[in-house]
């Protein structure tokens, strides 16, 4: 490309600058601070090498909290920039730059980590098992996960953001209409960390099917275990078709293919086929989930079984075959025909057939239950009207003929925020608070919590509640301005205080995590809310191996009904045996490492530079085929000290039922 050295960093905007230092700054003081408390060897030994799957899901969470900062202030500057008409704080390729990065971030970097996090948290201990089926390839996993996202996020000071929005339509995503590099990044970056979310998907369908605890049927799963194994059947079956699709971009953009040219054959429609043929099933992989945290925490915390177990089941099966089925429904407007436009309108509202049935049986959960109405709770309940929005909102854009109105609009913007935020970021923030207690010992503030709540939900409707009736007056969306005489204005402004609301609700979510880490008690009970499933067996936190003694399930809620009986509770002597543990591996690492330096070469299509360092993989594939580790084992003497610091071996864990 003849790209100079000196043309590699960006410069000349403010805003970039002043990420740039403070980027520099960070790593600075992260460096500083490993070397002064000689943090070094622990940072390796206890996470870098990792191949726990607890300590690898809160890595997850992590990479999630970061990146919805990251990808908030991209919301905000937005929000900035269209506060009043004719604004000039981002210009109109800064404005691209922005709201591509925003969508990315926060579906593939911010949604996929939280709850595939959660899901290597919590299902290895829900089906009753030591660890995933392939712990070496879960720490892979998550390495090319966030070796493809530091990746896309250096593209804003290195190079230059990619700026065709986070759908990258052809032709505006091709060579000719965007020549810089940016686009190259969206293309390489990932692919890096979709081959993760690949891994994890085979990973936990193999872990579901032949890993749970005896007894342990599949309809004796907990839901957010069912929800698991559907989302990873869909990531198999949907991810290849976005890999594929991006290699063939990367081809189009660094070779001079023409797959998705408007010339020489190609076809950009088959862009916006493949891209969506991916891109609605990766909806339901992020909101399936979600679904499944939600039953756990409505069902706990209504303290009654789950109403419709079997029908919950056959519904999330039933929207893993939909979601297949309605991909065209993103673009109806763009030719195909009204036959083919009338097939996938069908499918579109038959899909809220499966997911009205769930939100049914989580109403019905909570009749006559004794509600309690902690942090998790409240937000469980706030998601159901939020996104039954999102859901009638939905049929309406699944009417073809309507959609032409609404389709370019903000409605549809406002629309996809409705099912993504209370889909999902509702569901992660029950699942943290939730859950955090086992995955940390102590519990986050509830006080604190509440506010997060409301400041969140409340922030959230004032943000995106006025886009429905921008939309509905005309108001276009991916537009970084618009005039005075358009009267959007008091609509635009409402928005961008709902906004800032927002982003305050998300500040004090941060303070918790400190306040919390620094002086919450740390004497929490193994079982806090006195829970339902297996996870809560065990030590607050998890102990590394999970289980002293693999438990035996005999019913749905084992562990509700283990209480209640106060039976399988106990742990005896002669019981225990020792247990065979995956020894830890820097080798993912290294690939992680290997992989962003090799996509990095190519982003900037210095292909020499690229095939030497693609060596190092083949090198890091070799080395692992010659792995002959075959784990270790855990002592009897030492799996009984650690049981008797939380429980006495003729004890058991707490049991009442109220």
């Amino acid at each position: 490309m003849g790209i100079k050295w000196n043309e590699i960093l960006i410069t000349g905007d403010p805003l970039i600058v002043g990420s740039q230092i403070a980027i520099v700054m960070t790593v600075i003081a992260i460096v500083g601070g490993l070397t002064y408390f000689k943090k070094w060897g622990w940072l390796w030994r206890e996470w870098l090498t990792t191949v726990d799957h607890k300590k690898i899901g809160i890595m997850y969470i992590l990479s999630g909290v970061l990146m919805f900062f990251r990808g908030g202030i991209d919301g905000l500057l937005m929000k900035a920039q269209t506060a009043r008409p004719e604004m000039n704080f981002l210009d109109a390729q800064h404005y691209n730059e922005i709201f591509t990065t925003h969508g990315v971030i926060m579906i593939l970097f911010m949604a996929m980590p939280f709850l595939i996090g959660l899901m290597n948290v919590v299902v290895p201990l829900q089906i009753g098992a030591r660890d995933v089926a392939f712990p070496q390839l879960n720490a892979l996993s998550f390495w090319l996960f966030f070796s493809g996202a530091m990746l896309f996020n250096i593209s804003f000071v290195v190079g230059g953001s990619p700026d065709a929005g986070w759908t990258s339509y052809f032709p505006l995503a091709g060579k000719e209409f965007s020549p810089g590099v940016g686009n190259n990044y969206y293309a390489i970056a990932l692919q890096i960390a979709g081959l993760g979310t690949l891994m994890t998907g085979i990973n936990f369908i193999v872990t579901i099917l032949k890993m749970r605890t005896k007894g342990m049927t599949l309809m004796k799963m907990p839901m957010f275990t069912w929800t698991t194994l559907i989302t990873s059947i869909i990531i198999v079956a949907a991810f290849p078709i976005f890999t594929v699709a991006l290699a063939l971009m990367t081809f189009d953009r660094l070779y001079g293919t023409h797959f998705f040219t408007l010339s020489s054959g190609g076809s950009d429609m088959l862009w916006a086929n493949l891209f969506w043929l991916w891109g609605h099933p990766e909806v339901y992989i992020v909101v399936l989930p979600a679904f499944g945290i939600f039953s756990e925490v409505i069902a706990t915390f209504s303290r009654k079984s789950l109403y419709g177990y079997k029908s919950m089941v056959i519904s999330i099966v039933g929207i893993a075959l939909l979601s297949m089925l309605v991909w065209v429904h993103h673009f109806f407007t763009m030719g195909a025909g009204p036959a083919v436009n009338s097939v996938f309108s069908i499918t579109t509202m038959l899909i809220a057939v499966p997911t009205g049935v769930k939100i049914f049986n989580w109403l019905f959960t909570m009749r006559k239950g004794r509600i309690k109405f902690t942090t998790a709770m409240l937000w469980s309940l706030g998601f159901i009207p939020n996104f039954v929005i999102g859901g009638v909102t939905g049929v309406m854009l699944g009417m073809a003929a309507a959609d032409y109105q609404y389709h370019n609009t903000l409605f549809l913007v406002a629309h996809f925020h409705y099912v993504l935020i209370p889909g999902v970021v509702f569901a992660v923030f029950a699942g943290l608070y939730y859950w955090w207690p086992k995955m940390f010992g102590f519990m986050l503030n509830e006080k604190l919590g509440k506010y997060h709540f409301w400041l969140f939900n409340i922030g959230f409707n004032v943000t995106f509640m006025p886009m429905f009736f921008l939309g509905l007056q005309g108001a276009v969306r991916r537009a970084y301005t618009y005039s005075a005489e358009s009267g959007f204005a008091p609509l635009f402004l409402v928005s961008a205080i709902g906004s800032i609301i927002l982003a305050l609700g998300f500040a004090v979510f941060c303070y918790n995590i400190y306040w919390s880490f620094r002086y919450a008690k740390r004497n929490v009970s193994s079982d806090p809310w006195d829970a339902r499933t297996l996870e809560w067996a065990t030590a607050s936190p998890v102990q590394f191996y999970n289980f002293a003694v693999l438990p035996e399930v005999k019913e749905l809620d084992a562990f509700w009904h283990m209480k209640k009986r106060n039976s399988g509770l106990v742990l005896k002597e002669e019981e225990i045996e020792e247990i065979h543990m995956p020894s830890n591996s820097g080798l993912p690492f290294y690939m992680a490492v290997v992989f962003g330096i090799t996509g990095f070469f190519l982003v900037f299509e210095w292909h020499i530079a690229a095939a030497v360092a693609a060596i190092g993989i083949v090198i890091g594939l070799i080395i692992r085929s010659f792995d002959y580790d075959d784990g270790y084992h855990v002592t009897v003497q030492e799996i009984k000290n650690i049981e008797s610091k939380w429980r006495k071996v003729e004890g058991g864990v707490k049991h009442h039922v109220g």
